[in-house]
């Protein structure tokens, strides 16, 4: 069985390894949905916990246009915005609704998706340029976590049951980071659509 100190380096070589779609790789025709698909494919795959996930169907594309998360395509192809935001929805998805995403996005569709002032790839090259920061500051933070949670249960004597209420302890701070998290960004969320509410209202009038 694999020590504790082992699982944190082996965390910690999994989260070198995390890499984001730079802007260049990203094809500037349009792309058909099958075109998209192995694009998004090709460049996640290493991303998926399972070899038998996907990272995109085209099911999923057309969940996500139904619901508003994504622009039609223009006849039946994806500009490279189309493909931003399908890169954005898949860090989200699996953490918020539909709904939610939904008013994070309506922003940034309605005046940074197509030819706007700030185009959307400005958009996604400055968010993604703060990744290099956000990464040494996450590894010195999973460090401290697995720093506390090694000296939890001094009392427990037997060495085996130690380390495994020592990982529950570990595996628990970070669940309970993510929790908090995603109340600050829920509460976030609650906000915008609290405040877009009356802009709504005045633009009926």
């Amino acid at each position: 069985m694999k020590s504790n100190e082992k699982r944190l380096q082996e965390l910690i070589r999994f989260l070198d390894s995390l890499d984001h779609i730079e802007i260049e790789d990203i094809p500037q025709i349009d792309l058909y949905m099958d075109q998209v698909t192995t694009f998004m494919e090709s460049h996640l795959k290493d991303l998926k916990r399972y070899p038998d996930d996907k990272v995109l169907t085209k099911t999923m594309i057309n969940n996500y246009a139904k619901n508003r998360l994504l622009p039609p395509p223009v006849r039946k192809k994806y500009t490279q915005d189309h493909i931003l935001l399908l890169i954005f929805i898949y860090y989200f998805k699996n953490l918020l609704n539909f709904n939610d995403i939904e008013t994070i996005f309506s922003y940034i569709t309605e005046h940074h998706f197509g030819a706007k002032a700030v185009p959307l790839s400005e958009v996604y090259a400055e968010v993604f340029s703060l990744e290099h920061g956000q990464m040494e500051r996450l590894k010195d933070d999973i460090s401290a976590k697995f720093k506390a949670a090694g000296e939890s249960f001094p009392d427990v004597k037997d060495p085996a049951e130690q380390s495994a209420l020592q990982l529950f302890a570990f595996i628990c701070e970070l669940a309970f980071d993510v929790y908090l998290k995603k109340q600050m960004i829920e509460r976030l969320i609650d906000e915008i659509r609290a405040e877009s509410i009356p802009e709504k209202a005045n633009k009926k009038k």
